[in-house]
């Protein structure tokens, strides 16, 4: 079984490290020099990752890295047992709301978007969570 890290191009490491560690607890664990830090606290490790904006994500990329809000089918869901203060520390600590707390049969979800410009989702999940709207179990 493959071990999931979870890696955030980020363009101010200080600014990061206070973001997350204040919307969600996280603690830092390693430092990387000036070029990254790991946080720990969730069930797989965040790994800050200092990136100049402007700069290619790999060599033959087309795009430059861009700290703006940016969108990317991959995103960051955090569940948390109450989503009202979650929501307010992610705030707090500069996260933007994009939708708010919305109800769902599983739970409740609000969509932000993190000072980098990484869009996340903090879930309260309610009953059986997902297993409220699941058909099978693979």
């Amino acid at each position: 079984m493959a071990r999931l890290l979870v890696n955030i191009d980020i363009d101010d490491l200080d600014r990061a490290v206070s973001f997350y560690t204040r919307a969600f607890g996280l603690r830092v664990g390693r430092r990387f020099g000036s070029s990254g830090v790991e946080l720990t606290g969730a069930e797989a490790p965040l790994y800050l990752l200092v990136a100049p904006a402007g700069t290619p994500p790999h060599p033959s990329s087309p795009a430059a890295r861009d700290y703006g809000r940016h969108w990317t089918p991959v995103h960051l869901d955090f569940e948390v047992e109450d989503l009202d203060t979650a929501l307010r520390r992610a705030v707090e600590a500069g996260a933007r709301v994009e939708i708010p707390v919305a109800e769902r049969r599983w739970g409740r979800i609000a969509v932000l978007s993190d000072p980098f410009g990484h869009g996340f989702c903090l879930l309260e999940f309610r009953g059986r969570g997902y297993d409220e709207i699941a058909t099978a179990h693979g």
